[in-house]
C-alpha cells in the first residue's frame, strides 16, 4: 500500500489501520516452511525452483500455502502448479483448439512422463515458463506417495476433459455461451469444484486432517463454486472486454431486454462525465441490470451455508486457514457488490486493509460465521423491498443466521455483567477460577504449598496498563497520521506555488468557505435544527467548491496554448 492509502485508512478506518499494523509487526506465520526444509522439500533445488514458480504465478496463494503443516505444503505447492500448468494451456488463445484439446484431454499422462516440457505457447502467455521448466514439476511430483499421486493425477484429468468440452462449444459459431444456470454449475465444477474435492482429499492423504475429509465431496464442491461464481461476477467487465461469457442467458435473457451479455452494460450511467462512478439508470435497462444483478449474487449465496458445514469439520490451524481466508475474502466482496453498479464497468475489489482485517479475524469457525452473519446482515439492510428477487434473499440471508445461531449461539448480556464482551468467555474463566479455588482448598487441607493468585488489586493494575497502552497506540496512530498528513499538505503547496503564481485550490475553497458561511449567517441560514444546519454547511462547500472549479479552470485554459 502506498502512503496515500495508508493516511486514508488511518483517518477513514483506524480498526483496519491497527490491523495492517498488527499483520506487518506482531503476526507470525501458523508454519514457516524453510524451517522444515526436509517435509518442504526446500533442502533440494528442485523444489525450491518450484516454490519460484508459485510466486510467479500467484502470490496470493503462496502466502497461504507456504503455512501449511508439513508436507501438505510442498503436495498443495505441487497441485497448484499441476493445474495452473493445464489452466495456461487452457487460456492461451494461440494455440489451435485441433491442438489444444488433445492435449487438455491427456494432459493427466504426461505426469508420468518425466521429460515432458511445452514450448509451443504464446511469447505474451504469463505463465509460459512454467510449461517451459514443466519436468521440474514433473519430479517432485514423482516423489509424493501414491495417494496425494492418484488425487492430483484424477482431478487433472477430470478437470483437462472438461475444459475440453467447453473449448468445443466455445468453437461453434454461436461461442460459449452458458444456456442455464445448471451449465454455469457445471462450469464451475470443473474450475473450482474439483479444486476443493483435490485439496479434501489430499488434506485427507497427507494425514493432516482425518480421512472423512476426503470423502466430503459436496461440500467440498460447494466451498469452490462459492469462490468461483463471485469471481465470475466481479470479472464482469475484464470478461466481456475479451469477449467472454459466463453469466447464464436463463438469468440475463429472461425477459428478451437483452440479447448478449455485454448489453447488461446498457443498464448504467455514470454519475458524471469522467467521475467513473457508476449507478443503474433510470428506465427498463437500468431495472433489469439491477435483477441480473441480484439473481446472480443471490445463486453465489446459495453456497454459504454449505461452505460453513466444510469449515466447521477442519481440526488443523493451518488447513483452516488456508481455507478460511479466501471464503471471508469472498463474502466481503459480494457484499461490496451488492446493488452496485460499478460492477458492470470496472473490477470491484475490497480495501487492502480490510482484508488484512479479515485474515487476522478468520482463524476459527465462529469468528468465521459471525464475519459472515455479519456480512448477511450489510446486505439485508441495502436490500429493496421492490427487489424481484426480495423474498428469496431474505430466505438465504435468514438461513445463514440460523446456521450461526444455530452453532454460535449468541447470549444477552446481563445488566450485572454489562462490562462483559462475551459471556462464554467470561463464564469459562468464572469456571476456571472456582474450579482452581477448589483445588488449591483441596491442597491446602493436605497440608500442601499452594502459590496464592493474583490479588484484585493486581488484576486491575494490569487491566488499567492494557488500557493505557491501548490509548497510547490511539495517540501514537492519530499523531503518526496528522503528521504524514501535514508533510503532504505541506509538500504539495510547495510544488504549486513552485509551478503556479495563482493561489492554491485548498486555500481557495477554505476563503470562499469562510465568506460565504459568514454570510449565511448574517441572513439566518444556521439555526439550532442540526439537520439545518447540516444542509446549510453542504450547500456553502458546494458554492466553495464551484468557485474552485470556476478557478482551476480559467488557470487551466490560460495555460493551456491555442492550436494554430
Amino acid at each position: 500500500m502506498g502512503a496515500a492509502e495508508l493516511v486514508k485508512a488511518a483517518i477513514l478506518h483506524p480498526v483496519e489501520f491497527r490491523a495492517l499494523i498488527t499483520y506487518k509487526i506482531w503476526r507470525d506465520p501458523v508454519h514457516d516452511f524453510k524451517k522444515n526444509p526436509e517435509a518442504s522439500g526446500y533442502d533440494r533445488e528442485r523444489m525450491r525452483e518450484c516454490w519460484k514458480f508459485l510466486d510467479m504465478t500467484s502470490r496470493s496463494f503462496a502466502a497461504v500455502i507456504k503455512e501449511l503443516k508439513g508436507e501438505l505444503s510442498r503436495v498443495i505447492c505441487i497441485f497448484y502448479l499441476v493445474l495452473r500448468a493445464l489452466d495456461t494451456v487452457e487460456d492461451d488463445m494461440t494455440l489451435d483448439p485441433q491442438r489444444k484439446i488433445p492435449l487438455l484431454v491427456d494432459f493427466h499422462k504426461v505426469l508420468q512422463d518425466p521429460q515432458w516440457t511445452f514450448t509451443e505457447s504464446g511469447p505474451n502467455e504469463k505463465d509460459r515458463q512454467l510449461l517451459v521448466e514443466f519436468d521440474k514439476v514433473i519430479a517432485e511430483y514423482q516423489l509424493l506417495n501414491d495417494g496425494c499421486r492418484y488425487v492430483i493425477s484424477d482431478i487433472c484429468a477430470r478437470m483437462g476433459a472438461g475444459m475440453a468440452s467447453y473449448i468445443q462449444l466455445g468453437d461453434s459459431p454461436k461461442g460459449l455461451t452458458m444456456e442455464k444456470f445448471a451449465d454455469y454449475d457445471l462450469y464451475c465444477h470443473f474450475v473450482a469444484g474439483l479444486v476443493g474435492e483435490g485439496l479434501s482429499g489430499l488434506f485427507s492423504e497427507t494425514h493432516i486432517e482425518r480421512p472423512e475429509i476426503g470423502k466430503q465431496l459436496t461440500l467440498s464442491n460447494h466451498m469452490g463454486l462459492f469462490l468461483q461464481k463471485t469471481n465470475i461476477i466481479r470479472d464482469y467487465a475484464e470478461d466481456v472486454e475479451e469477449g467472454r461469457c459466463f453469466w447464464p442467458r436463463q438469468c440475463w435473457g429472461a425477459n428478451n431486454i437483452f440479447q448478449h451479455q455485454s448489453e447488461i452494460q446498457r443498464g448504467v450511467q455514470e454519475t458524471r462525465s469522467g467521475s467513473n462512478k457508476w449507478v443503474f439508470a433510470q428506465n427498463a435497462h437500468g431495472k433489469e441490470a439491477r435483477r441480473i444483478l441480484s439473481e446472480m449474487l443471490l445463486d453465489a449465496m446459495n453456497h454459504v451455508t454449505m461452505s460453513l458445514d466444510y469449515m466447521l469439520l477442519l481440526r488443523d490451524q493451518s488447513v483452516f486457514n488456508f481455507c478460511a481466508t479466501p471464503q471471508v475474502m469472498a463474502i466481503a466482496t459480494l457484499a461490496l457488490m451488492f446493488d452496485n453498479a460499478n460492477v458492470f464497468k470496472k473490477n470491484v475489489k475490497i480495501r487492502k486493509s480490510l482484508a488484512v482485517r479479515l485474515i487476522l479475524f478468520a482463524i476459527n469457525p465462529r469468528d468465521v460465521s459471525y464475519i459472515f452473519r455479519d456480512y448477511a446482515r450489510e446486505i439485508h439492510a441495502r436490500l429493496a423491498v421492490d427487489d424481484p428477487n426480495y423474498v428469496r434473499w431474505c430466505v438465504e440471508l435468514g438461513r445463514i443466521e440460523t446456521w450461526c445461531e444455530a452453532h454460535f449461539p449468541s447470549f444477552i448480556k446481563t445488566t450485572a455483567k454489562s462490562d462483559v464482551g462475551d459471556v462464554r468467555a467470561h463464564m469459562y474463566q468464572c469456571w476456571l477460577m472456582d474450579n482452581e479455588r477448589a483445588v488449591r482448598e483441596v491442597r491446602l487441607a493436605r497440608g500442601e504449598k499452594v502459590i496464592q493468585p493474583a490479588a484484585a488489586e493486581e488484576i486491575a493494575e494490569q487491566k488499567n496498563d492494557h488500557d493505557r497502552i491501548i490509548f497510547f497506540l490511539f495517540i501514537m496512530t492519530m499523531a503518526v497520521t496528522f503528521a504524514m498528513a501535514s508533510i503532504a499538505l505541506v509538500c504539495w503547496l510547495a510544488v504549486w506555488y513552485y509551478l503556479e503564481d495563482e493561489t492554491d485550490p485548498l486555500t481557495i475553497f477554505l476563503t470562499n468557505c469562510w465568506s460565504i458561511g459568514r454570510q449565511a449567517w448574517r441572513n439566518g441560514q444556521f439555526s439550532w435544527n442540526p439537520w439545518i444546519n447540516l444542509k446549510t454547511a453542504k450547500s456553502v462547500g458546494e458554492k466553495a467548491a464551484e468557485v474552485v472549479t470556476w478557478r482551476m479552470e480559467a488557470l487551466w485554459s490560460k495555460n493551456v496554448p491555442v492550436a494554430l
